[in-house]
């Protein structure tokens, strides 16, 4: 039979050691049908008919297999003696008989024989048995392949380690070469009992490949790959086994734990349940023992559904109805299944059945005490404890004994220390039982994830109920909570409960993002959940978001219309209507709660949920400070004296005489407020909030200072606990440093308060150098990073945040979220030093590696972190993306920021900068993808019309361009940002004029607009467009303060200042050589005017940035260039040139070389500069060099006769800027020299028009070609303008006006 198919043994063997018995007899019935009577295969039925208690059926089997072959005869002989003493009467006779037949066998018996003897004793655990008789058989058979696997598989499944050792060595050599699948199956156990989970994988993996249909290969994968805790590639495992057999039990049982665990969709798990159910109840009937085994981790992983609850607690009843005695076992199983649905009397009665059957079973009398808890039966529930803990002083405590303790401790003798030593004492003795055991079926069983959140209920109890402050000492019991919550998050993140709780404890431990991605993930699983509702509206309203709260409370409301019903739910309402200023509907809101009866101690059960005694007092406090706000001091005195007296003697008495204090300060009593407050010891809750309250009061009531610090300063020993070396009033003297040398011997470190950095960076960069050195917390070191950053310390920062990294390789995930933070800064370090370019690179790629091991971790472990750590995972890609685009290689950070996108996929930001850099790169269509995307999301519109408006511009749709920045204004009219950019579409579109009627606008929607500074900004810019360089400087003036707007009124003033005609600096062709040495020198001093001007503005820059230091750098040297004195030209020129070097794409450095160039006539170097700028492609960030850097090549051409090159570079600046003045005075000139009067009058009059006629220059030039053209009356009218303009302006009278009114007189 084993030559004939490998795969039955092997088969077999699975099916006994799963206990899968029916399963055998299938397979041998199987095999029989065809090779009938074959002994061996009537040999292994038998076995499995008696595994499955049908003893005389067996016998017969046993019977007729040993007569058929003398191989399987000393196997049948063992197993008859095993069925004999299985017989309720056994037949001592018979016994004796067949004992005495084996003695006799033993003598002639071969090595086949010996085989199936061994194999009989190993698969009933007769290992030492089995070996003797496995040893017989090699040594008759010269150390047969098949003997030495058997050998190999009786010690890997022996439960003595050093004979587990032992078993590799016979697999091997039983293997060989040969791809024997029982051998290769013993193997892959043996990897698998070594927690060599990869190196099973490994040989089940080629197991898979050559015996494709060999089921138990593929039920192992997929085990194997879920104890590697790839549920993707386990589950798709069982999807692969469902295809070959879509009733096998093994990956049916698998989904359904996996829709309970990992999905959370109770809908499929449900169904799930329910094919595994009668897959089970068809392949394996009346297997009570087997049925309870498989349904044990449904009931743990039920999460109190209702539906799952029930078809697990019919289909366990059912099989129990089948069995002769009852089991107790059966019978706890359905009292635990009652208690989950919440019927405790129900549970109760079977618990109490289970003990009857089982009198020493702490299990029913746990059952029973748990029950009697749950209806409140404390006393009760006590007695029977000190009998349970009676029995078990034999057995050893269990966790569910030490639960009910502490939950006893807790509601009845209010012992909370004791309660949470004996909850700690629970929480240890469950998660033992996981120890060494991979994700598994057994591990989800053990786990019992509601068991955990039991525990984590009543350590909750005892914990604030406050968030924790930054800097705050986190509660143990907070962080017990988080410990044992981790793994059942990690391993379970379907489950409903577990998740809710895990993110009330991180809101309470001050993680509100990590709080906000846990819910979300209930949320998703339960839209309806009025617990995660209510949390996710209490966050955003302790994050002051009153619109997102009351959004959350609406959406809970919308799934759940009894949301409403619940009293928390008004609470946070009333609150959201504080924060919000209607103290009115608050009071009243509040007034209504305190009339229910669950405020006053008259709730009945069915009444709604109950009201916590934490949650009374929230909502007195709220009324009180409602009252307070509301002017009613009176009113709030009294609810804040009813509150004391209702709540003296409770764990809420701190809280309350913090909120206390804070009425005495409304009522200006701060000597009254400050005792409450001293009176708060460090051992106290609250004491970290008291200690920055009096802070407060010191800093801005007091005024004194060194108070202020001394109580940021000031940190308590939790073990030592030093309430005598309070800050008071007679310890000002002592410095913040001294003090923190004092009392830094704490964990408990807070970071400098804001103001105390405000006041001294350089005392708050020696606290932290203070605390490092006196504390080993590294998180500190990130903060003091950040600090130098902005004080522009870039060395030291570097050196704080490489100490950080210096560590060896972590592997858990909240260091390597360290980790990444760290990079990142550095990174950003290096990006505004602008001095590592590769070191950029290098530390973004460590930190991206890291984060991609953090995302691959958390799917599994915390996927609650999912969405905030692709949030940074997009923050390291713009990170890479602006490191690119710096270095103007847009290819690359387009590249970077759609692979950002990739992580958050609706992020505008990222959707912006694309849309900007495709219509950089010419890629239109790319950029109107993203354009339209913005303009989806109305929250983004704005951007989206700004750069649809760009977009336009290059398509050279100017009327539709404008028309969507109309859009935003008419709704907006203050929107300067938008005006800002719709004049300057205004102005290259040639309709600047109308852009009147928009300050207009903006002037209506309030008195005080004309103060706005980006008001003045915007009208500055206008006045400078339209050629009044003096109202422009007025305005940019007013704007240069601000602090949005400053430095860009400063980058407009200092180029007006030392160039207020807008000439083309370093241009000859095109310049007017009209003028007196008069006029010439009254130029020269406004020049030098300007100049100091500038030079005084310019010390107003302040920079943050590399790219802002450039900008300084360059503004300073044209202030040089302004001279025009040759010495300063050339200092300035090098400084442009090194410029122009280091970054080879900086066009503002190439101009200001090629001006350089110039001025110092050396027109064939700066003729080189502008060639490159010729070539440049056209942005609307480098439109204004460009436009000058094409006007100067375009000088030139012309003084070297090349007036077509010349024209077709002025052309171009008018395509991007149709009301460029010099552009049409420069075309003017070109048509003039070749005595085109008509084509240069025409030019003229654009240049006169675009520059509002305000340059006089201009003027003379169009008059005096109207007068060549014969056009007397339009050359008088200008002249007049030109002379009202500038009266002395020189030769226009003589030269043009007088020769007109002369052409004119008949």
């Amino acid at each position: 039979m084993a030559d004939a198919d490998p795969q039955v043994l092997a088969k077999i063997v699975y099916y006994a050691q799963e206990k899968y018995f029916n399963h055998i007899i299938h397979l041998t019935n199987i095999e029989l049908s065809k090779h009938a009577y074959d002994p061996v295969l009537l040999f292994f039925k038998a076995i499995g008919t008696l595994f499955l208690g049908r003893i005389q059926e067996s016998i017969s089997l046993l019977d007729n297999a040993q007569k058929r072959h003398i191989d399987v005869s000393l196997g049948c002989v063992l197993g008859l003696i095993h069925a004999h003493q299985k017989c309720e009467i056994v037949d001592s006779s018979a016994v004796l008989e067949l004992e005495s037949k084996l003695l006799d066998l033993r003598k002639t018996a071969g090595s086949n024989a010996w085989y199936y003897a061994a194999v009989f004793l190993w698969l009933i655990n007769q290992n030492d048995k089995a070996k003797e008789y496995i040893d017989k058989m090699l040594q008759i058979s010269n150390s047969a392949r098949e003997g030495l696997i058997l050998k190999g598989w009786i010690y890997v499944t022996s439960d003595k380690q050093y004979s587990v050792k032992k078993s590799i060595k016979y697999l091997d050599e039983g293997i060989q070469d040969n791809a024997d699948i029982f051998g290769m199956m013993g193997k892959a156990t043996y990897f698998i009992v070594q927690q060599n989970y990869p190196g099973a994988l490994e040989i089940i993996s080629q197991l898979v490949v050559t015996f494709p249909f060999f089921t138990p290969a593929l039920v192992t994968k997929m085990r194997l790959h879920l104890a590697l805790q790839d549920w993707e590639q386990s589950i798709e495992e069982s999807k692969r086994i469902l295809a070959k057999d879509a009733n096998d039990i093994d990956a049916l049982h698998h989904t359904v734990v996996y829709h309970l665990a990992m999905t959370g969709n109770m809908e499929l798990a449900l169904q799930q349940l329910k094919e595994f159910i009668s897959a089970l109840e068809m392949k394996e009937p009346q297997r009570s023992e087997l049925h309870l085994k498989k349904i044990l981790v449904v009931s743990r992983l039920s999460g109190k559904n209702q539906e799952i609850l029930q078809e697990a607690y019919a289909f366990v009843k059912n099989s129990c109805s089948r069995l002769i005695h009852m089991d107790a076992q059966v019978v706890n199983e359905l009292g635990y299944q009652l208690s989950q649905q919440g019927k405790w009397k129900e549970a109760s009665v079977w618990y109490r059945q289970a003990a009857e059957l089982e009198e020493s079973t702490a299990e029913s009398l746990t059952g029973v005490i748990w029950c009697l808890v749950l209806e409140g039966k404390l006393e009760e529930a006590e007695q029977q404890l000190e009998f349970l803990k009676e029995v078990q002083q034999s057995t050893g405590k269990s966790a569910v004994l030490a639960y009910l303790q502490a939950v006893i401790a807790s509601r009845q003798d209010k012992d909370e220390q004791a309660a949470n030593a004996l909850l700690n004492e629970a929480a240890d003795l469950h998660f033992s039982a996981l120890q060494g055991l991979p994700l598994s079926i057994r591990y989800y069983e053990k786990l019992s994830p509601m068991f955990v959140v039991e525990i984590v209920k009543e350590y909750l109890a005892f914990c604030p109920k406050q968030p924790r402050l930054p800097g705050q000492v986190l509660s143990s019991v907070l962080k017990q909570s988080t410990i044992i919550l981790n793994p059942v998050v990690k391993a379970a993140p379907g489950m409903i409960e577990p998740l809710y709780l895990m993110a009330q404890v991180k809101y309470l431990s001050g993680e509100v993002e990590t709080a906000q991605g846990t819910l979300q993930r209930c949320l998703e699983l339960d839209p309806a959940s009025t617990d995660a509702n209510l949390l996710m509206a209490q966050i955003h309203l302790s994050q002051r978001n009153i619109k997102e709260c009351a959004h959350a409370l609406e959406t809970g409301v919308s799934h759940n219309f009894q949301l409403r019903d619940h009293p928390m739910y008004h609470f946070i309402r009333a609150q959201a209507l504080n924060k919000a200023g209607d103290y009115p509907e608050a009071i009243k809101v509040l007034k209504m709660l305190l009339s229910l009866p669950q405020m006053k101690g008259e709730a009945k059960r069915g009444m709604g949920p109950l009201i916590t005694t934490s949650e009374q007092v929230s909502i007195y406090l709220e009324l009180a400070e409602a009252l307070r706000l509301n002017g009613e001091l009176h009113e709030a005195t009294k609810v804040m004296q009813d509150t004391i007296n209702e709540f003296s003697g409770t764990p809420e008495k701190i809280r309350i005489t913090v909120a206390n204090a804070d009425l005495a300060l409304s009522k200006g009593e701060v000597d009254l407020a400050l005792t409450m407050l001293r009176n708060i010891t460090p051992n106290q809750p609250y004491y970290i909030e008291v200690k920055e309250k009096m802070a407060q009061i010191y800093l801005q009531i007091r005024k004194d200072k060194r108070l202020y610090i001394g109580c940021y300063c000031y940190y308590t020993d939790e073990e030592k606990k030093h309430p005598e070396s309070l800050p008071t009033k007679q310890e000002p003297k002592q410095g913040p440093i001294s003090l923190a040398q004092r009392d830094l011997n704490s964990a408990a470190l807070l970071s400098p308060p804001r103001p105390f950095l405000g006041e001294s960076s350089e005392l708050a960069i020696n606290y932290y150098d203070v605390a490092l050195k006196m504390s080993e917390q590294d998180f500190l070191c990130h903060d003091l990073a950040t600090l130098l950053l902005k004080m522009k310390k870039f060395g030291k920062a570097e050196k704080v945040l490489n100490q950080a990294l210096d560590h060896d390789p972590v592997d858990d995930v909240p260091s390597m979220m360290k980790d990444v933070k760290n990079l990142m800064l550095l990174a950003k370090v290096y990006m505004v030093y602008g001095l590592y370019g590769k070191n950029i690179l290098e530390t973004l790629n460590k930190a991206s590696d890291i984060q991609q091991r953090i995302l691959k971790r958390i799917r599994v472990e915390q996927p609650e972190l999912i969405l905030p750590q692709k949030q940074v995972a997009l923050a390291i890609y713009i990170q890479y993306a602006e490191f690119y685009k710096k270095e103007k290689k847009y290819e690359e950070a387009v590249k970077y920021y759609i692979d950002a996108l990739s992580f958050v996929p609706t992020d505008s930001k990222v959707v912006l900068e694309l849309a900007r850099l495709h219509l950089m790169l010419g890629e239109m269509e790319q950029c109107e993808h993203y354009c339209s995307l913005l303009l989806q999301d109305d929250s983004n519109s704005e951007l989206g019309t700004m750069m649809m408006a760009d977009l336009l511009f290059r398509k050279e749709e100017y009327d539709q361009a404008i028309h969507l920045y109309l859009n935003v204004l008419e709704k907006t009219p203050d929107n300067f940002l938008v005006m800002e950019s719709l004049i300057d579409l205004l102005r290259r579109s040639g309709k600047l004029d109308e852009a009147t009627p928009f300050f207009q606008l903006a002037e209506q929607i309030s008195t005080r607009t004309p103060l706005e500074p980006g008001y003045n900004y915007c009208k500055g810019l206008y006045c400078w467009h339209m050629g009044q360089p003096n109202e422009a400087l007025k305005f940019f003036n007013k704007a240069r303060k601000d602090n949005d707007w400053g430095q860009k009124a400063l980058n407009k003033m200092i180029p007006i200042c030392l160039n207020p005609d807008n000439e083309i600096i370093g241009g000859e062709a095109f310049e007017n050589q009209n003028g007196d040495a008069s006029i010439l020198m009254e130029k020269r001093e406004s020049e030098q005017h300007g100049i100091r001007t500038a030079e005084k503005l310019l010390k107003e820059f302040y920079t943050h940035s590399q790219e802002g230091q450039n900008q300084v750098e360059m503004l300073r040297n044209y202030c040089l260039m302004a001279t025009k004195e040759r010495h300063n030209v050339e200092k300035a020129l090098g400084a442009f040139t090194m410029m122009a070097q280091n970054e080879m794409e900086n066009l503002s450095a190439i101009l200001a070389v090629a001006q350089a160039n110039l001025i110092l006539k050396q027109t064939a170097k700066a003729r080189t500069q502008l060639k490159r700028l010729s070539k440049a492609t056209w942005t609307l960030t480098d439109a204004e060099e460009l436009e000058k850097g094409w006007i100067l090549l375009a000088d030139i051409h012309c003084t070297s006769g090349k007036y077509d090159h010349a024209a077709d570079l002025l052309n171009r600046c008018l395509r991007y800027n149709k009301s460029c003045s010099k552009a049409y005075e420069c075309l003017g000139f070109i048509a003039e020299k070749e005595k085109a009067y008509k084509d240069a009058a025409a030019n003229y009059e654009l240049a006169w028009k675009y520059s509002n006629q305000a340059n006089p220059a201009v003027g003379f030039k169009l008059a005096f070609n109207y007068l060549k053209d014969k056009r007397y009356v339009e050359a008088i009218d200008v002249c007049h303008v030109v002379l009202k303009l500038c009266p002395g302006y020189p030769k226009i009278r003589e030269e043009i006006l007088e020769k007109a009114q002369t052409a004119l007189r008949p």
